[in-house]
């Protein structure tokens, strides 16, 4: 069966390389794409979509579909990593538990069914557990609101300016993945839970839907935003700008979620108790 299965791999592969002999070549500016949809796309998209930015024109307004699908595959992904990775209540549970006084440094093991000094004079640490050092800590903790606040900034200005919802939502993962690197898993789960977590990926999605059929019921075509316009009667523009805000940042809400969610079922293997 591996070999039956090899065999197929290399002859769809041999196949895709044949293809490619079709292909224009890199750049050629007498390719289909140079000489219609290009153009199409510089000179007529601020005056069919009223979005300054051409990218986000393309993404928001031309490719709104398959960006909303690409929103639901990321989604989709994340809810996989937990239906497989994520392990029971009772699996959870480990046989031994570690914690460090805080004052002295001393490591003292407990075993999972007694009673864990979680707060106080201890602090629990990981079963492999490497000392943490401070300088990390205190530098990744001083830097990590400028990341976030450079996200909110993404989100913020690139739906008209380079930026968007995938890039915004990468970004403050990004902050959260190094709190957890810099400290330990369960210092991000207290401050990002996984019912949250799973709340605001589902929340992104529905934003970025939602707002397409807010704009049937003002009687436009769906995620045309023009619709939202009519509807809070402001210019074409701004309703523009705003549906693009909308489903921007249901983008990074659901981005940010599902990489956070990944990371933390993968790095555990699906305790999410300890590990990286």
């Amino acid at each position: 069966m591996k070999a039956i299965s090899l065999i197929a791999v290399l002859l769809a592969g041999i196949a895709l390389v044949y293809t490619t002999s079709d292909f224009p070549a890199w750049g050629d500016p007498e390719s289909p794409a140079s000489l219609h949809v290009s153009n199409l796309y510089i000179e007529q998209s601020y005056e069919k979509t009223h979005t300054p930015n051409v990218v986000t024109s393309v993404l928001a307004d031309y490719r709104g579909f398959d960006t909303m699908f690409e929103t639901i595959v990321v989604f989709t992904a994340a809810m996989a990593c937990f239906f497989i990775l994520r392990r029971s209540r009772e699996e959870c549970v480990l046989e031994h538990y570690y914690y460090r006084h805080i004052a002295t440094g001393l490591v003292v093991r407990m075993p999972g069914a007694c009673a864990t000094p979680t707060q106080g004079a201890f602090e629990q640490i990981d079963s492999d557990w490497t000392p943490q050092d401070i300088v990390v800590s205190t530098v990744c903790r001083l830097l990590i609101p400028f990341m976030q606040i450079y996200a909110f900034y993404v989100l913020a200005h690139g739906h008209y300016s380079p930026g968007g919802g995938f890039q915004a939502g990468v970004v403050m993962a990004a902050s959260y993945l190094l709190l957890a690197l810099s400290h330990d898993l369960r210092f991000v789960i207290a401050r990002f839970s996984e019912r949250l977590m799973h709340i605001l990926a589902a929340a992104g999605v529905t934003i970025y839907v939602g707002t397409g059929f807010i704009a049937l019921t003002t009687g436009a075509n769906f995620l045309d935003y023009g619709g939202l316009a009519g509807l809070l009667r402001m210019p074409l523009a701004s309703g523009h700008s705003l549906g693009i805000l909308l489903v921007e940042t249901g983008v990074a809400l659901t981005v940010c979620s599902a990489l956070i969610m990944i990371f933390k079922l993968v790095s555990s293997q699906g305790t999410i108790n300890e590990g990286l």
